[in-house]
C-alpha cells in the first residue's frame, strides 16, 4: 500500500518526486517525504497528505536525485517521527513491507550506540546500513546494502542515498513490488510504473532477491552473491488509468485479486500466535471497561451492515457481549436505548458516511464509547470516535466493496479476539488455533482466486436469469446477503439473500426452475441444517448453486454446480466464501456487459442521508 519514488537525472528532483507520489495516493497512507541532496540529504515529511507535505517542502529546492515515500503506519503511530526517509548520519532510506525480526536487530544497534527516533522497523534499515558501511574498514554504498538485506527477515522495497555517493541511489526487493524507469539522461524507481509513467515506459521489474543501483544515465542488477544480472527492459503499453488497474480489465476485479495482501496489512503485526493474542494498540479501553461492557452496538450501511451481522455473532461468542446490529440510516430515529456501559462500533468504508456519522454522535450523546472500523486515515468518523481500527486495504476505486468488506471482517475478527481474551471468554488455546487460521487465509484466499476460470464458467451458465436467492445458516448468513448485494449492485440481477431457516416463511413461493439459489455450505455447526434448505428448494426445482469446503464429498449428491473453498476454521470460513462470490458476481456482470467499476445509480462514499 506504501509508495516508494526514486529520481536521478539532470531535472529539479522536488516536482518529480512530489508528482510521482500523487500518482501513487491511490495506495493509501498517512503521511509523506522526501530526500533530495543538495550538497548534503535534505529531509522533509510530514504526517498527513502530500498537500502538507508540500507546504513544508520549496519546490525549487534545488537537487537531480531524490527519493520519497507516503507511509501507512504499521510499527509506530502516524506521527512526522514515524514517517519515511529514516536517516541515519550521512544515510537515508525509504521502505515498503514489514522487518519481522527488527526488534532483534534494534537491541544490536542500540548496543552500538545508534540512537532511535522513531518507532518503526524502516530505521533499523537506516542504522544496520550505515553501520554496515562503515565498521569494516569502509564500504560502497550498494555492498553495505546488500550486507543489509542478507540480516532482514520478512518483506522489503527499499531505495537508499548516501552524501559520500550522491550520484547514485540503491535499492532492493524481497517480497514487495518495485520497478525501475529507464529514460533519457535521467531513471527513476518506485512501487509502481504509475509514478513515473508520465515520464518513460521503459520499466524493468526487479525480482526478490536483487539490489542495484541508479546513476542518471544507468543502471546495474546484482543477486545476493554480486552476480550482475541481466533484464530485458519491458516496454508499458497501458495509459495511465490502465496502469493503475495493473493491467487488469476493472478496478473491481484488481481489488478481489488484492485481497490476500489487504488481508495480510490489516492483521500485520497484531497477532501472536504464541501467546494467543491480538494486540489493538489503537483500542483505547481499559480492561476494567471491557470487562463492565453489557452490550455492544454496531452500526452501519450496506456492505459494512452484512460485515456488522458477523461481528455480531463474533462479539456473542467470543467475548460473551449482547450485541445489536443497527441499520445507521434508522437508529438515530428508533429512540435507541442506551446508557454509558455500552460500546457503539460503527463500521464505514470511507469513514464519510452521512448516517453512520450521525449515528455515532447520537450514541455519543448517550455516553457511549465509540470504535470507528474504517479504510480512510483522517476522515470525519476518526475524528469523532473515541478509537479508531484502521482496515488498511488499501484504496478502493470499484464502487462495490470487495476487499474493503473482507478487510472489515478481519478487524471484526481480531476486535472479538481481544475482546473475549480480555473479558476471559475464550481461552488462549482457542485463540491460538482461531489467530493460525487467520493468518493462513492469504494464501487460502489466493486459491480461491486461482478457480476463477470454474467460477466464470458457472457465472456464465446463469447469467440469463432474471432472479437469484442466495441462503445461508448462522456465520453463513451475512455471507448470503453481501453476496445477493454484490449480484445486484454489478449486474442488475434481482438477488435476495436469506436465512435459509427463512424459506418456509414466505420466500418459497418464489422459487421457480427459473431461479437460481445460491446456498452457503461450508462445514460447520448448521451444515446439515443447510442440506435439509437445499433439499426444499430442489423440491421446488431450483438449480442449486453451492459453496462448499474441499474435503466436502457429499454435497455434489444434493445440488448442481459446486464452487470450491479451501476447509478452514468454521469462524473464518466466511471470508473465503465471500470471495468466492465476489467473482461469481463479477463474472456475471462481465458477461452482461454491465458497468462494473460505476454501476448505474450507485456512488462509492455516500454523504449525505
Amino acid at each position: 500500500m506504501c509508495g516508494i519514488v526514486g529520481y536521478i537525472g539532470s531535472e529539479q528532483a522536488v516536482p518529480i518526486l512530489i508528482d510521482s507520489l500523487k500518482t501513487l495516493e491511490y495506495r493509501g497512507y498517512d503521511s509523506a517525504g522526501v530526500t533530495v541532496y543538495n550538497g548534503k540529504l535534505e529531509t522533509y515529511k510530514v504526517a498527513g497528505r502530500i498537500m502538507e507535505l508540500e507546504k513544508v517542502l520549496p519546490i525549487d529546492t534545488p537537487g537531480n536525485v531524490g527519493i520519497g515515500h507516503t507511509r501507512w503506519a504499521t510499527h509506530g503511530k502516524p506521527e512526522t517521527r514515524n514517517a519515511h526517509p529514516h536517516l541515519s548520519s550521512n544515510v537515508s532510506v525509504v521502505h515498503n513491507g514489514i522487518i519481522e525480526n527488527y526488534m532483534v536487530l534494534k537491541e544490536r544497534l542500540i548496543g552500538l550506540g545508534y540512537e532511535f527516533k522513531s518507532d518503526t522497523d524502516t530505521e533499523v534499515i537506516a542504522h544496520l546500513l550505515h553501520f554496515n558501511m562503515n565498521h569494516d574498514g569502509g564500504k560502497h554504498l550498494l555492498d553495505g546494502l546488500t550486507e543489509t538485506i542478507k540480516e532482514l527477515e520478512g518483506s522489503y522495497a527499499i531505495a537508499a542515498m548516501c552524501e559520500e555517493e550522491p550520484d547514485i541511489i540503491a535499492f532492493a526487493r524481497k517480497d514487495s513490488p518495485l520497478v525501475i524507469g529507464i529514460g533519457k539522461g535521467s531513471n527513476y524507481a518506485a512501487s509502481d510504473v504509475t509514478a513515473f509513467l508520465k515520464h518513460t515506459r521503459e520499466v524493468i521489474f526487479i525480482s526478490d532477491n536483487e539490489v542495484g543501483l541508479l546513476r542518471s544515465d544507468s543502471f546495474e542488477i546484482f543477486d545476493l552473491n554480486g552476480n550482475s544480472v541481466s533484464r530485458d527492459i519491458e516496454i508499458i503499453e497501458w495509459n495511465l488509468e490502465a496502469a493503475e488497474k495493473a493491467g487488469y480489465e476493472h478496478f473491481m476485479l484488481k481489488e478481489i485479486h488484492e485481497q490476500p495482501t489487504s488481508i495480510r496489512n490489516t492483521f500485520a503485526g497484531k497477532l501472536s500466535e504464541i501467546e494467543g493474542t491480538v494486540t489493538l494498540d489503537e483500542l483505547y479501553l481499559q480492561p476494567e471497561e471491557v470487562k463492565r461492557l453489557k452490550r455492544a452496538t454496531i452500526i452501519a450501511c450496506g456492505t459494512s451492515w452484512n460485515a456488522g451481522i458477523l461481528g455480531k455473532y463474533l462479539f456473542e461468542k467470543l467475548a460473551g457481549i449482547h450485541t445489536d446490529i443497527e441499520t445507521a440510516s434508522e437508529f438515530r430515529y428508533s429512540n435507541p436505548i442506551l446508557c454509558g456501559e455500552e460500546l457503539t462500533i460503527a463500521i464505514t468504508q470511507s469513514g464519510e458516511t452521512a448516517d453512520t456519522l450521525a449515528a455515532v454522535r447520537s450514541s455519543t450523546s448517550y455516553g457511549c464509547r465509540s470504535i470507528a472500523i474504517t479504510n480512510v486515515v483522517g476522515s470525519t468518523i476518526t475524528r469523532e470516535s473515541d478509537s479508531v481500527l484502521y482496515t488498511r486495504a488499501g484504496p478502493e476505486i470499484g464502487v462495490a466493496a470487495t476487499k474493503t468488506f473482507t478487510a472489515q471482517l478481519l478487524v471484526l475478527y481480531m476486535l472479538a479476539i481481544n475482546l473475549g481474551r480480555t473479558r476471559g471468554v475464550i481461552s488462549a488455546a482457542e485463540a491460538k488455533d482461531l489467530i493460525a487460521g487467520i493468518k493462513r487465509l492469504p494464501g487460502q484466499i489466493q486459491k480461491v482466486l486461482d478457480r476463477k476460470d470454474a467460477i466464470n464458467e458457472c457465472a456464465i451458465q446463469f447469467a440469463d436469469k432474471r432472479d437469484y436467492f442466495f441462503i445461508g445458516r448462522y456465520l453463513n448468513y451475512p455471507v448470503a446477503l453481501e453476496g445477493a448485494l454484490k449480484l445486484k449492485e454489478i449486474s442488475y440481477i434481482h438477488a435476495e439473500g436469506y436465512a435459509a431457516g427463512e424459506l418456509k416463511h414466505g420466500p418459497l413461493a418464489l422459487i421457480t426452475d427459473e431461479t437460481p439459489v445460491v446456498a452457503i455450505a461450508t462445514k460447520g455447526h448448521t451444515y446439515e441444517k443447510i442440506l435439509s434448505n437445499i433439499k426444499e428448494v430442489k423440491a421446488r426445482n431450483a438449480t442449486v448453486i453451492a459453496v462448499a469446503n474441499d474435503d466436502d464429498t457429499e454435497i455434489e449428491k444434493y445440488v448442481d454446480v459446486v464452487i470450491r473453498v479451501p476447509s478452514s476454521h468454521e469462524l473464518l470460513a466466511p471470508v473465503l466464501s465471500s470471495v468466492a462470490l465476489q467473482l461469481l458476481s463479477y463474472y456475471t456482470a462481465l458477461a452482461r456487459d454491465c458497468s462494473i467499476d460505476k454501476p448505474r445509480n450507485l456512488a462509492k462514499s455516500v454523504t449525505v442521508e
